[in-house]
Protein backbone atom coordinates (compact mmCIF):
# COMPACT_ATOMS: atom_id res chain seq x y z
CA UNK A 1 0.00 0.00 0.00
CA UNK A 2 0.98 3.62 -0.61
CA UNK A 3 2.00 5.62 2.78
CA UNK A 4 0.92 8.93 1.28
CA UNK A 5 -2.12 7.81 -0.24
CA UNK A 6 -3.06 6.04 3.08
CA UNK A 7 -2.30 8.97 4.87
CA UNK A 8 -3.98 11.72 2.65
CA UNK A 9 -6.17 10.00 0.53
CA UNK A 10 -4.50 10.69 -2.49
CA UNK A 11 -0.83 10.87 -4.06
CA UNK A 12 0.85 12.57 -7.12
CA UNK A 13 2.81 10.96 -9.46
CA UNK A 14 5.05 13.07 -11.75
CA UNK A 15 5.42 12.57 -15.46
CA UNK A 16 3.46 9.18 -15.29
CA UNK A 17 2.42 9.38 -19.14
CA UNK A 18 4.85 9.02 -21.73
CA UNK A 19 4.13 11.78 -24.79
CA UNK A 20 3.55 9.30 -27.26
CA UNK A 21 0.64 7.93 -25.01
CA UNK A 22 -0.34 11.50 -24.03
CA UNK A 23 -0.60 12.27 -27.52
CA UNK A 24 -2.92 9.20 -27.92
CA UNK A 25 -5.16 9.67 -25.41
CA UNK A 26 -5.65 13.42 -26.04
CA UNK A 27 -6.96 12.22 -29.93
CA UNK A 28 -9.46 9.78 -28.86
CA UNK A 29 -10.43 12.01 -25.51
CA UNK A 30 -11.13 15.05 -28.61
CA UNK A 31 -12.70 12.97 -30.65
CA UNK A 32 -15.36 11.51 -27.37
CA UNK A 33 -15.63 15.13 -26.89
CA UNK A 34 -16.80 16.87 -29.61
CA UNK A 35 -19.36 14.06 -30.35
CA UNK A 36 -20.55 13.61 -26.47
CA UNK A 37 -20.73 17.60 -26.76
CA UNK A 38 -23.66 17.68 -30.11
CA UNK A 39 -25.89 15.32 -28.43
CA UNK A 40 -25.61 16.95 -24.63
CA UNK A 41 -25.41 20.48 -25.89
CA UNK A 42 -27.84 21.68 -23.49
CA UNK A 43 -26.41 20.16 -20.76
CA UNK A 44 -23.05 21.54 -22.08
CA UNK A 45 -24.32 24.97 -22.08
CA UNK A 46 -25.87 25.43 -18.91
CA UNK A 47 -23.80 23.18 -16.25
CA UNK A 48 -21.41 20.31 -16.96
CA UNK A 49 -18.13 19.96 -15.90
CA UNK A 50 -17.93 16.54 -16.76
CA UNK A 51 -18.86 13.16 -18.88
CA UNK A 52 -18.32 9.72 -18.73
CA UNK A 53 -18.63 6.38 -20.50
CA UNK A 54 -15.85 6.88 -22.46
CA UNK A 55 -14.77 3.67 -23.60
CA UNK A 56 -18.54 2.90 -24.61
CA UNK A 57 -19.59 1.86 -28.39
CA UNK A 58 -21.34 4.94 -29.08
CA UNK A 59 -19.02 7.64 -29.15
CA UNK A 60 -15.81 5.77 -30.19
CA UNK A 61 -14.75 3.28 -32.45
CA UNK A 62 -13.11 -0.28 -32.10
CA UNK A 63 -9.54 0.92 -32.72
CA UNK A 64 -9.96 3.97 -30.33
CA UNK A 65 -12.28 2.00 -27.84
CA UNK A 66 -9.36 -0.82 -27.73
CA UNK A 67 -6.05 1.99 -27.66
CA UNK A 68 -8.21 3.04 -24.38
CA UNK A 69 -8.02 -0.37 -22.83
CA UNK A 70 -4.58 -1.09 -23.81
CA UNK A 71 -3.60 2.00 -21.32
CA UNK A 72 -5.97 1.04 -18.73
CA UNK A 73 -4.76 -2.97 -18.74
CA UNK A 74 -1.14 -1.54 -19.32
CA UNK A 75 1.26 -3.69 -16.78
CA UNK A 76 2.56 0.02 -15.81
CA UNK A 77 -0.55 1.44 -15.13
CA UNK A 78 -2.28 -1.80 -13.26
CA UNK A 79 1.37 -1.79 -11.13
CA UNK A 80 0.58 1.78 -9.61
CA UNK A 81 -3.65 0.95 -9.17
CA UNK A 82 -2.82 -2.75 -7.11
CA UNK A 83 -0.40 -0.96 -5.29
CA UNK A 84 -3.18 1.68 -4.41
CA UNK A 85 -6.41 -0.73 -3.74
CA UNK A 86 -4.45 -3.91 -3.11
CA UNK A 87 -5.92 -7.31 -3.53
CA UNK A 88 -8.26 -7.09 -6.65
CA UNK A 89 -8.81 -3.83 -8.08
CA UNK A 90 -12.15 -3.70 -9.94
CA UNK A 91 -12.56 -1.79 -13.26
CA UNK A 92 -15.66 0.59 -13.05
CA UNK A 93 -15.81 3.80 -15.39
CA UNK A 94 -13.56 6.46 -17.07
CA UNK A 95 -14.57 10.21 -17.08
CA UNK A 96 -13.18 13.02 -18.76
CA UNK A 97 -13.43 16.61 -16.45
CA UNK A 98 -13.52 19.94 -18.37
CA UNK A 99 -14.46 23.63 -17.99
CA UNK A 100 -18.07 25.09 -17.59
CA UNK A 101 -18.87 27.10 -20.47
CA UNK A 102 -20.18 29.47 -17.81
CA UNK A 103 -16.87 31.21 -16.77
CA UNK A 104 -19.01 32.47 -13.83
CA UNK A 105 -19.69 28.71 -12.64
CA UNK A 106 -18.21 27.94 -9.31
CA UNK A 107 -16.70 25.21 -8.29
CA UNK A 108 -17.84 22.76 -5.25
CA UNK A 109 -16.80 21.13 -2.54
CA UNK A 110 -18.17 17.66 -2.43
CA UNK A 111 -17.65 13.70 -1.66
CA UNK A 112 -18.47 11.56 -4.68
CA UNK A 113 -20.87 9.59 -2.73
CA UNK A 114 -23.06 12.21 -1.37
CA UNK A 115 -25.21 12.48 -4.57
CA UNK A 116 -26.51 8.94 -3.70
CA UNK A 117 -26.04 8.45 -0.13
CA UNK A 118 -27.82 9.57 3.19
CA UNK A 119 -26.09 11.66 6.04
CA UNK A 120 -24.85 8.26 7.60
CA UNK A 121 -24.11 6.41 4.98
CA UNK A 122 -21.83 8.72 3.58
CA UNK A 123 -20.14 8.01 7.34
CA UNK A 124 -20.19 4.52 6.70
CA UNK A 125 -18.52 4.73 3.13
CA UNK A 126 -15.57 6.01 4.59
CA UNK A 127 -15.23 2.60 5.76
CA UNK A 128 -14.79 0.89 2.92
CA UNK A 129 -15.92 -0.63 0.29
CA UNK A 130 -13.71 1.77 -1.91
CA UNK A 131 -13.94 3.72 -4.85
CA UNK A 132 -10.66 5.65 -6.24
CA UNK A 133 -10.18 8.13 -9.08
CA UNK A 134 -6.44 7.91 -11.42
CA UNK A 135 -6.55 11.63 -12.89
CA UNK A 136 -4.42 11.98 -15.83
CA UNK A 137 -4.38 15.75 -17.24
CA UNK A 138 -4.15 15.71 -20.88
CA UNK A 139 -2.58 19.27 -20.60
CA UNK A 140 -0.94 21.59 -17.81
CA UNK A 141 -3.85 23.09 -15.13
CA UNK A 142 -4.63 24.15 -12.22
CA UNK A 143 -5.62 21.17 -10.73
CA UNK A 144 -7.88 20.12 -7.61
CA UNK A 145 -8.35 21.42 -4.09
CA UNK A 146 -8.23 18.35 -1.54
CA UNK A 147 -8.13 18.11 2.00
CA UNK A 148 -6.14 15.77 3.20
CA UNK A 149 -7.05 12.98 5.26
CA UNK A 150 -11.09 13.21 4.87
CA UNK A 151 -11.42 9.92 3.32
CA UNK A 152 -10.96 8.42 6.69
CA UNK A 153 -12.34 11.25 8.81
CA UNK A 154 -16.00 12.86 8.69
CA UNK A 155 -16.34 16.64 8.05
CA UNK A 156 -15.52 19.07 10.81
CA UNK A 157 -18.53 21.72 11.84
CA UNK A 158 -17.06 24.48 8.52
CA UNK A 159 -16.79 21.89 6.02
CA UNK A 160 -19.79 20.17 6.93
CA UNK A 161 -22.05 23.49 6.40
CA UNK A 162 -20.29 24.75 3.00
CA UNK A 163 -20.46 21.39 1.66
CA UNK A 164 -24.08 20.71 2.23
CA UNK A 165 -24.66 24.44 2.27
CA UNK A 166 -25.89 24.54 5.48
CA UNK A 167 -26.61 27.57 7.91
CA UNK A 168 -26.24 30.08 5.53
CA UNK A 169 -23.18 28.81 3.59
CA UNK A 170 -22.19 27.79 -0.20
CA UNK A 171 -20.32 24.57 -1.31
CA UNK A 172 -17.64 27.29 -3.50
CA UNK A 173 -16.50 28.76 -0.22
CA UNK A 174 -12.83 28.49 0.71
CA UNK A 175 -12.10 26.49 3.16
CA UNK A 176 -8.89 26.38 5.50
CA UNK A 177 -8.36 22.68 5.55
CA UNK A 178 -8.13 22.49 1.52
CA UNK A 179 -4.49 22.54 -0.25
CA UNK A 180 -4.82 22.66 -3.33
CA UNK A 181 -2.12 20.53 -5.82
CA UNK A 182 -1.31 21.82 -9.39
CA UNK A 183 -0.67 19.11 -12.05
CA UNK A 184 1.05 19.13 -15.41
CA UNK A 185 0.24 16.93 -17.87
CA UNK A 186 1.27 13.53 -17.74
CA UNK A 187 1.04 13.61 -14.10
CA UNK A 188 -0.94 10.71 -12.46
CA UNK A 189 -2.94 12.29 -8.99
CA UNK A 190 -4.69 9.39 -7.55
CA UNK A 191 -7.63 9.99 -4.83
CA UNK A 192 -10.54 8.78 -2.80
CA UNK A 193 -13.85 9.35 -4.00
CA UNK A 194 -14.85 9.85 -0.60
CA UNK A 195 -11.78 13.04 0.00
CA UNK A 196 -13.63 16.00 0.25
CA UNK A 197 -12.28 18.32 -2.90
CA UNK A 198 -13.19 19.97 -5.92
CA UNK A 199 -11.89 20.99 -9.31
CA UNK A 200 -10.35 23.84 -10.17
CA UNK A 201 -11.48 25.46 -13.62
CA UNK A 202 -9.16 27.49 -15.72
CA UNK A 203 -6.84 27.16 -18.47
CA UNK A 204 -9.03 24.98 -20.91
CA UNK A 205 -8.13 21.74 -18.66
CA UNK A 206 -9.50 18.38 -19.98
CA UNK A 207 -8.57 15.49 -17.54
CA UNK A 208 -8.83 11.42 -17.93
CA UNK A 209 -10.23 9.79 -14.96
CA UNK A 210 -9.79 6.00 -14.78
CA UNK A 211 -12.38 4.70 -11.67
CA UNK A 212 -11.59 1.45 -9.81
CA UNK A 213 -13.29 0.23 -6.94
CA UNK A 214 -13.22 -2.78 -4.36
CA UNK A 215 -14.80 -6.13 -5.78
CA UNK A 216 -18.02 -6.05 -4.21
CA UNK A 217 -21.43 -6.44 -6.07
CA UNK A 218 -22.79 -3.15 -4.34
CA UNK A 219 -19.94 -1.00 -6.45
CA UNK A 220 -19.70 -2.79 -9.66
CA UNK A 221 -23.49 -2.68 -10.10
CA UNK A 222 -22.97 0.50 -11.35
CA UNK A 223 -20.33 -0.84 -13.97
CA UNK A 224 -22.10 -0.27 -17.51
CA UNK A 225 -21.79 -3.55 -19.71
CA UNK A 226 -20.95 -1.54 -22.79
CA UNK A 227 -18.12 -0.17 -21.51
CA UNK A 228 -15.96 -3.53 -20.61
CA UNK A 229 -14.03 -4.93 -23.73
CA UNK A 230 -15.09 -8.26 -25.42
CA UNK A 231 -13.06 -11.25 -25.03
CA UNK A 232 -10.86 -10.53 -28.04
CA UNK A 233 -10.15 -7.52 -26.71
CA UNK A 234 -9.50 -8.95 -22.72
CA UNK A 235 -6.59 -11.48 -24.55
CA UNK A 236 -4.65 -8.45 -26.06
CA UNK A 237 -4.07 -6.67 -22.85
CA UNK A 238 -0.95 -6.81 -20.74
CA UNK A 239 -2.94 -7.32 -17.23
CA UNK A 240 -6.76 -7.69 -17.61
CA UNK A 241 -7.54 -8.40 -14.13
CA UNK A 242 -9.42 -5.52 -13.44
CA UNK A 243 -11.90 -5.71 -16.36
CA UNK A 244 -12.27 -9.81 -15.74
CA UNK A 245 -12.77 -8.82 -12.25
CA UNK A 246 -15.97 -6.88 -13.09
CA UNK A 247 -17.36 -9.28 -15.66
CA UNK A 248 -17.10 -11.76 -13.03
CA UNK A 249 -18.78 -9.97 -10.48
CA UNK A 250 -21.54 -9.13 -12.58
CA UNK A 251 -22.24 -11.86 -14.51
CA UNK A 252 -22.13 -13.87 -10.90
CA UNK A 253 -24.56 -11.51 -9.51
CA UNK A 254 -27.09 -11.84 -12.79
CA UNK A 255 -26.95 -15.51 -12.34
CA UNK A 256 -27.42 -15.07 -8.93
CA UNK A 257 -30.49 -12.95 -9.13
CA UNK A 258 -32.01 -15.06 -12.35
CA UNK A 259 -31.66 -18.25 -9.66
CA UNK A 260 -33.77 -16.62 -6.55
CA UNK A 261 -36.11 -14.71 -9.00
Amino acid sequence: MNKDYEENGYVVFKNFVRESELKKLREITTRFHQSWKQENAQFYAEKAVNSAYLTAKKYLNRAERESLFQFIGSAKFMEVVASIMGGRPTFMNTQLFFDPVNEGQKNYWHRDPQYHMSINEQKQALLGPNVVHFRIPLSDERGVELIPGTHRRWDNDDELNVRLERNGRKNHENLSTGKSVKLDAGDLLIFSANIIHRGIYGMNRMSLDILFCDPVPELVKFVDNNCLPDSDILERLENADAFKSAIEIKTNNKAMHSTSA
